[in-house]
């Protein structure tokens, strides 16, 4: 079984299970999992996870993503990108260069964020596209979301393409539906590429079919990267002899079972950081402080 992470490039017309499916044929295995779900109608960054890694998938979406966007104005459709059933508007009257510039700009920082209607994510045990799709009320619950940069490269209107570097939770297509409302014009989502996620980089990622011809000639191997590398700004520590039995059995630790990296990892894991916890040079489980009972708790482990 392989145990890391794969960067791959996702194609249009996948969904992310579809890459997930598709990679179980390729790869042989069943144990896969991906982080940052991506629409069919996007491109892009897509951090699979192997064997052990899966453990990580819910970790790493909190990792900040940036996109490349590019937002079509004085339309609006149902999903909030061109794949939905689109209205076009009329009424109002075309903003400048500079107004435009200026609303998309507006949105840099914290602003609570209403989800597409056609979304994943749960609201009372059912997903929102679930509400849609049976012609019921979609629940209506906004989220905090940080827009950390805002770049745009090309204003044509209709459309803007902009880059965006954004926290966990973000829709792109909510973003584009907002500025248009803004502006008063509409807008939607015309196109999507992701462009990092977390560490991981567009140049660095791999497509399905890649995949499959580096598979085929028996260096795949090459290609996975270590489970620990999605955590290496993470402070590690290195389990001593008495402390084995414990972190096996997945028990709370004491400072003097612990070899931090260095002092300044240390203070950090006092402070709360969730650490790495190295075994015989492998990483073995992930741990977090409780001041309270003044050890240390086991919060994943990589066994």
């Amino acid at each position: 079984m392989y145990n890391g992470i794969l960067n791959i490039y996702k194609e249009e017309g996948y969904t992310s299970f579809d890459v997930v499916a598709l990679l179980r044929g390729i790869l042989h295995q069943k144990k896969i999992g991906h982080t940052g779900t991506l629409d069919p109608k996007a491109e892009g960054v897509l951090v699979v996870c192997l064997g052990k890694a899966t453990k990580l998938c819910e970790i790493l979406t909190a990792d900040t993503k940036e996109y490349e966007t590019v937002l079509k104005l004085g339309e609006t459709s149902d999903t909030d990108d061109s794949a939905g059933c689109i209205s076009v508007n009329s009424g109002f009257s075309i903003p400048d260069e500079e107004t435009i510039r200026e609303s998309v700009l507006s949105f840099l920082g914290t602003y609570d964020q209403l989800p597409p209607r056609y979304a994943a994510i749960k609201v009372g045990g059912k997903k929102l596209y679930e509400y849609a799709r049976e012609g019921k009320e979609v629940p209506q619950i906004p989220r905090s979301v940080t827009i950390h940069e805002l770049e745009i490269s090309e204003i044509k209107y209709p459309y803007v393409r902009f880059r965006v570097k954004c926290s966990k939770g973000t829709y792109i297509r909510s973003l584009c539906r907002d500025i248009g409302e803004k502006l008063g014009t509409g807008g939607l989502m015309d196109s999507l590429l992701r462009r990092q996620s977390g560490e991981y980089k567009l140049e660095d990622s791999l497509k399905l079919g890649e995949v499959k011809d580096i598979v085929q000639n028996g260096n795949i191997e090459d290609y996975i990267l270590p489970v620990d590398t999605l955590l290496c700004d993470w402070p590690a520590a290195d389990i001593t002899e008495e402390g084995k039995k414990y972190l096996l059995n997945g028990n709370k630790l004491s400072e003097s079972e612990l070899t931090f990296r260095s002092e300044n990892e240390k203070n950090r894991a006092l402070k709360g950081d969730r650490f790495r916890v190295y075994m015989d040079k492998e990483l073995k489980a992930l741990y977090k402080y409780d001041p309270e009972k003044g050890r240390f708790m086991n919060y994943k482990m990589m066994l």
